[in-house]
């Protein structure tokens, strides 16, 4: 892994850390202050509602601009938010910072994406950098959480008081400058030029390849559960009383578990078929998600958490790695686009029916619908298994691009 790549993944954990720790931190001040778990479950998807709107956009911007003004943009965009919640602790400003902060990640990641998966020399490196590449969210996960659980319990000077609230949504916020302190010396790759024929494709004419209409399910199952996760940990921990710390120390290990086996994979990629890894995924999930409800302590919550962190954590690099190979190189920024666009769509719908099928069914019914959910569209990774074999031996970046990346 060379240097560059390095920095881009620190500039990444940065900007994805200052959406996971609001992630955990305004749902908590919202409950704190008497609001419902449907109300939760509204504030958490507006952190994917921005995204909806924005991804294709955002990757039409970036296959355009390259890599760093995009990331400029994000980097303001997420300062705003998170400086708003700062000064204004309050539920409606809450809601805002979780457009800003999560449109701003969504929108830097296509570009990041994009520009490595332009860089990489061919499938195996695809594997590796994505892999790689991966490592930023699952650390995010545990940075932002972690940290924003130790300011709310320890920064507050008085009980009842926001000050720790306060120094957590301060902290996002300065997490995001890091990002542009790290990006702004990136070297663009060249730009690509398409071939002309008439009228320009239209982003939904992706969805005309069966592949592509798969490898979006697939996705759309496995983003669900994450989102399950993060959404039913909050509430649960906050149910049994658990503090904010040991809250985020869940959501944490989670995240750890993701970035360890993350960190495996470049190792072993070479041995790795993406249909097994998805497919294997899924049904483990699917099997934890029937468990996780019997889990009554925090430590049984912690287990569970690092399995489905190992389970879940494999499933990036190996979408990643298809959809570069199954996509027009310029049209990445695109593919990247609506698959991020898809999935938050979801994502902004799904909080929403896990609040109110709580409320209805119990968070244990979550956990299992989705599970059997989960498992039931597990056949969807094993009709891919045939997709990839005209690939193998194809190049997928410019020549020599891997070893600038």
């Amino acid at each position: 892994m060379t240097r560059a790549l390095a920095r881009l993944i620190l500039a990444q954990i940065c900007l994805h850390a200052c959406m996971a720790g609001m992630r955990m931190a305004a749902p908590l001040l919202a409950l704190r202050e008497g609001y419902s778990p449907a109300a939760v479950g509204v504030l958490l998807a507006l952190f994917a509602l921005t995204q909806v709107f924005l991804a294709l956009p955002a990757g039409r911007f970036a296959d355009r601009h390259g890599l760093r003004r995009p990331v400029s943009y994000s980097v303001l965009a997420a300062v705003t938010g998170a400086g708003a919640a700062v000064a204004f602790p309050v539920f409606p400003v809450l809601c805002l910072a979780a457009l800003l902060t999560g449109g701003a990640t969504g929108g830097a990641i296509i570009a990041l994406q994009r520009h490595v998966g332009r860089a990489a020399g061919g499938v195996l490196q695809l594997r590796q950098v994505f892999s790689w590449l991966a490592i930023g969210p699952a650390i995010s996960n545990f940075v932002g959480p972690f940290s924003a659980g130790l300011l709310i319990d320890h920064a507050g000077t008085t009980p009842g008081s926001l000050w720790g609230y306060r120094a957590a949504f301060f902290m996002m916020a300065v997490l995001p400058l890091v990002t542009w302190f790290l990006v702004r010396n990136t070297r663009e790759l060249p730009p690509v030029v398409a071939a002309s024929a008439g009228s320009r494709p239209k982003a939904w004419d992706l969805l005309r390849q069966p592949t592509f209409r798969r490898l979006l399910l697939v996705n759309w199952f496995l983003s669900s559960c994450w989102d399950v996760h993060t959404f039913v940990v909050p509430v649960l921990g906050f149910e049994r009383g658990i503090s904010a710390s040991v809250i985020g120390s869940i959501l944490g290990a989670f995240a750890i578990a993701a970035a360890v086996v993350r960190m495996l994979l470049p190792l072993v990629a070479a041995r790795l078929k993406e249909w097994r890894v998805l497919a294997f995924s899924m049904l483990a999930t699917a099997v934890l998600f029937a468990v996780y409800p019997f889990m009554r302590s925090a430590l049984g919550m912690g287990i569970c958490s690092v399995l489905l962190g190992l389970s879940l954590g494999m499933v990036q690099p190996m979408i990643m790695s298809m959809l570069h190979q199954i996509t027009p190189e310029a049209r990445h920024g695109e593919a990247l686009g609506l698959r991020l666009m898809t999935i938050n769509a979801s994502s902004v719908m799904m909080p929403m029916l896990f609040g109110s099928a709580g409320a209805l069914i119990g968070i244990a019914g979550v956990f299992w619908a989705t599970g059997a959910l989960v498992g039931a569209g597990s056949r969807l990774a094993w009709l891919l298994r045939d997709s990839l074999s005209f690939h193998a031996d194809q190049p997928v970046g410019p020549p020599g691009a891997g070893k600038n990346s």
